[in-house]
């Protein structure tokens, strides 16, 4: 039986604290390191104490034990199992340890193992030190780590083994490495060893090689040691490098891992290095051609390419026309006609489209792209299909607060202002004239093609009554209307050609009278003088009192003295046409 496989079921304990080397003998063994050790005369029992090493000749050899001659009135017993094979030979010269100086029966106990640890350790403290490195054998597996025979059993901690993590200690029992020692202990005569400080200083050492010698633009070959979602880290035999994820491939990914997983090797390109942080960059993508060396030769604005829809994004979608190679398709450049606020009102991810280029930044990545621009403008020629001036009938599409959306054709839409709905009537919403539906005449008023607008107007179908409104109602002259509404301040009236006037309260009669009310009604159709005028404004002041003053003069030749003695506050014009401007 071999010495490892003699000392295969050792347990820990054996080890570090009882190979029988207890406190007492541990005194001994240092009196011995330090050439304390007597020798005391032939034949003296009395003198030996157990912990010694001796020196005798076997001169028995049974099934179980060795009978070994130390020159001592007594012959000692050695357990035969302690020995190698090729040592049990008759008279062969033996070291053995003087387990127990006599027996029960008088024999004197030896051990030839013992010896063979003793001289063992003698040979590690004389030998080594601290930051010693020996080699071993790993034995076993033991709680805490591992047995390494480097002539003796040391205990090598499981943080120790390696500089990685280790999942399974049983891989390294029966491998041979070198360590380092970390402790020697004498009291308890034990040793620990490290495997991992050899790894670091060796890392270490590669590092600063690699580092020293490492050229930008050389090829390496590294094993992906991690993946993140900003990119890969590579062992290069000693050093990390990172791959960083816009590195990888001309072609946009996601995530690292839709290319590359752990484990694999790559030869990948230096991109960068910095010697004084340790760090190096590194590229894939580089090996292999830059597809947008030559782009603007490739794809000159406007041409038209076909690609598929691989993001979209709230300002756009991105088009894959060629392996790394990808545009965008601002939502500005996706329809002439409808106001697109979301990519995916007209396209979704996977979608093949056919696309213009517009325009080209090499330097940035980036291809402008527009889908509208595969079919035709129908704002190219609206200023020849609609000009200024021109009527057309149409269809209201849309109200809004402030006017009247029409669709002239598809794709070209209209506005017609609230302004724009009457000259002679005050609009406050465009459904009180229009409602969605309506068919309409209009006149085109204004064409901005560059702006997709045209305006329209309905009043501009008629003439300005108000340019002519000092010829047609002159000041002085009678007009008949309706009364469409009554204030604290007046009446409101109708006329024929449409225009409303205004009564001020101090002008609906001649008589004395309370409320408005009691002159005068909404509905009543009634007969006044135009008295004041106002084009730049819109308004007409009207009097039927003075209208009746007149009447009354043409039937009497005398002026009924009586109407004109009463006494009442008259408001002043300006007084009546605040009023007035308050109404409106």
């Amino acid at each position: 039986m071999s010495y490892k496989q003699k000392h295969h079921d050792w347990n820990t304990s054996n080890i570090l604290d009882d190979v029988d080397f207890q406190e007492h003998e541990a005194l001994q063994f240092r009196d011995l390191l330090h050439g304390k050790e007597k020798k005391e005369a032939e034949g003296s029992l009395t003198l030996l104490n157990a912990g010694q090493i001796l020196h005798g000749r076997i001169v028995e050899i049974s099934k179980d034990y060795v009978v070994v001659d130390v020159g001592l009135k007594s012959e000692g017993l050695v357990p035969a199992a302690e020995f190698e094979s090729e040592e049990l030979v008759l008279g062969i010269e033996t070291e053995v340890y003087l387990d127990q100086a006599e027996g029960d029966d008088g024999q004197i106990v030896l051990s030839k193992e013992k010896a063979r640890k003793f001289r063992q350790w003698e040979h590690i403290v004389n030998n080594c030190r601290e930051g010693s490195i020996v080699k071993g054998y790993i034995v076993r597996k033991v709680k805490g780590g591992l047995m390494v025979d480097i002539g003796m059993e040391a205990f090598l901690p499981g943080s120790q083994i390696d500089n990685k993590r280790i999942k399974n200690l049983d891989e390294f029992v029966g491998k041979t490495y070198e360590f380092k020692i970390l402790k020697i202990n004498i009291e308890r005569k034990n040793i620990v060893v490290s495997r991992r400080e050899l790894l670091e200083e060796e890392r270490v050492s590669r590092k600063a090689e690699l580092l020293e010698n490492i050229q930008e633009g050389a090829l390496r070959r590294g094993i992906v040691k991690n993946i993140t979602d900003f990119g890969v880290f590579l062992d290069l035999d000693g050093i990390d490098g990172l791959l960083h994820i816009t590195d990888m491939t001309w072609k946009r990914i996601k995530h690292p891992s839709e290319m590359i997983h752990m484990g694999q090797e790559l030869e990948v390109m230096i991109l960068h290095v910095d010697r004084e942080k340790g760090r190096v960059a590194l590229g894939l993508k580089q090996k292999e051609e830059n597809p947008w060396e030559e782009i603007e030769k490739r794809y000159p604005p406007g041409t038209r390419v076909h690609g598929k829809i691989v993001n979209l994004v709230s300002y756009g979608a991105f088009i894959e026309i060629e392996a790394g190679i990808e545009g965008l398709i601002h939502v500005s450049e996706m329809s002439w006609t409808k106001n697109i606020t979301e990519p995916s009102e007209m396209v979704q991810v996977g979608d093949e489209v056919d696309a213009i280029v517009l325009s080209i930044q090499k330097d940035e990545g980036k291809i402008s792209l527009g889908i509208k621009q595969t079919e035709r403008n129908p704002w190219e020629d609206v200023e020849r299909k609609y000009p200024v001036g021109s009527s057309v009938v149409t269809e209201i599409r849309n109200l809004t607060n402030y006017g009247a959306f029409v669709e002239l054709e598809p794709g070209v839409d209209g506005l017609i202002h609230i302004s724009d709905l009457s000259w002679i009537k005050k609009v406050s919403h465009p459904s009180e004239v229009l409602k969605k539906g309506d068919k309409v005449e209009a006149v085109i008023l204004s064409v901005d093609p560059e702006s997709k607008k045209i305006t329209l107007g309905v009043k501009q179908l008629s003439n300005n009554p108000w340019e002519t409104i000092e010829r047609t109602l002159p000041v002085g002259s009678l007009v008949h209307g309706v009364v469409t509404k009554t204030t604290a301040f007046g009446s409101f009236v109708q006329l024929d050609n449409g225009i409303e006037a205004l009564i001020h309260v101090t002008e609906l009669s001649d008589q004395p009278f309370g409320k408005v009310e009691d002159v005068i009604q909404k509905g009543d159709q009634v007969t006044a003088k135009v008295i004041k005028l106002d084009p730049e404004h819109k308004k007409v002041a009207l009097s039927i009192k003075e209208y009746l003053i007149e009447k009354n003069q043409q039937n009497r030749d005398d002026i009924v003295v009586g109407s004109k003695g009463k006494k009442s506050k008259k408001k002043s014009s300006k007084d009546k046409d605040q009023d007035f401007e308050d109404e409106e």
